[in-house]
């Protein structure tokens, strides 16, 4: 149910006052539902032209709204029908469709496969949460938070504004806990440790998003723990103490011992070799995503996908040190 009130602007503008059941939300969450069929992709760049304000300031997609906030929204769905943007293939629907692994009043998980944006834009036509909705219409889903593409495992999407609004602020709060499944390579010599290094995100020219260890970059927090021994690499979990993009990747990277496959902070060589032995993507997986909410225990697990359980079995076989590889980066363990 939305509660916000549209007041009808000159040339099919929209003013939008936002409701109570919106407060807290971010605003491309919102405009996904406000835009119906609109893409994801250009509701992005509407907020990054400026064509969306909130009280007469321009927005960024992260942007948070409060109820009486006042909503500027563009007239955009005849723009969006111009597109031709093909619908979602029945494929790639079915795919996300057979993942779902729970689902309850308030929440919908799906352990996502590889390869699947969490959502659209950036190139990317349609990501999970449109496959769901395309999948699911008469259903009213959310994003709650979000994977890499080529990170498999838990997502959550929320099926109320209840379940989507508690469980971003458990999230925020740091009072969910988020365990993933890594290969790092090379060898830590310890079985346990933790990476305490400040995150800083930036966003290079084509739109690429970059993160790296900076004194001013925002307090990040990785609990690292030996799972598995193989020659050349070592099966990690990996919990979070906070949420940072990329935060597992940079700071596996960080000390000397980046994630194998990862195309963007990890070793050339190494990746190499083992996509010679026939990893194709970078390996990590979330694994378990738990908490508490009205009483209530959750608890998601997802099983190592089938591709990265594979490759495993030809490391233990195969698995060769890539070329006497070496630990590097500050506090190599």
């Amino acid at each position: 149910m939305q509660t916000a009130t549209s007041h009808d602007a000159p040339h099919g503008v929209r003013q939008v006052e936002i409701g109570p059941e919106r407060d807290g939300q971010r605003i491309d969450n919102a405009l996904t539902t406000l835009l119906k069929g609109v893409p994801k992709s250009m509701i992005y760049r509407l907020l990054r032209t400026g064509q969306v304000r909130v009280n007469g300031k321009r927005a960024k997609p992260e942007t948070r709204l409060a109820a009486g906030d006042i909503l500027r929204i563009p007239p955009v769905r005849m723009a969006a029908e111009k597109t031709g943007e093909p619908p979602p293939s029945a494929a790639l629907m079915g795919a996300v469709a057979e993942a779902v692994i729970f689902e309850d009043k308030h929440f919908l998980v799906i352990d996502k496969p590889a390869g699947i944006a969490s959502h659209g834009g950036s190139g990317v036509s349609h990501g999970a949460i449109e496959l769901l909705r395309a999948a699911r219409p008469n259903e009213h889903l959310e994003l709650v938070h979000r994977l890499d593409r080529d990170t498999s495992g838990v997502l959550v999407f929320a099926r109320t504004r209840a379940g989507l609004t508690g469980l971003q602020a458990l999230i925020r709060a740091g009072e969910v806990t988020k365990q993933y499944l890594c290969l790092m390579v090379g060898h830590p010599n310890k079985a346990k440790f933790d990476v305490n290094a400040p995150l800083q995100k930036s966003v290079l020219q084509g739109g690429e998003r970059m993160v790296r260890v900076s004194d001013n970059g925002k307090p990040s927090l990785t609990f690292f723990r030996e799972m598995e021994q193989y020659r050349g690499a070592r099966l990690m979990q990996a919990t979070l103490g906070t949420g940072r993009t990329h935060q597992i990747r940079v700071h596996a990277a960080h000390v000397g011992h980046p994630l194998a496959g990862d195309p963007k902070y990890g070793d050339k060589e190494a990746n190499k070799r083992f996509r010679e032995m026939g990893l194709q993507r970078l390996f990590l997986h979330a694994a378990h995503m738990s908490f508490e909410l009205d009483g209530r225990a959750y608890g998601f697990s997802a099983p190592l996908s089938e591709d990265l359980k594979d490759f495993l079995d030809v490391l233990a076989v195969k698995g060769k040190n890539p070329e006497g590889y070496r630990p590097r980066g500050k506090n190599a363990h």
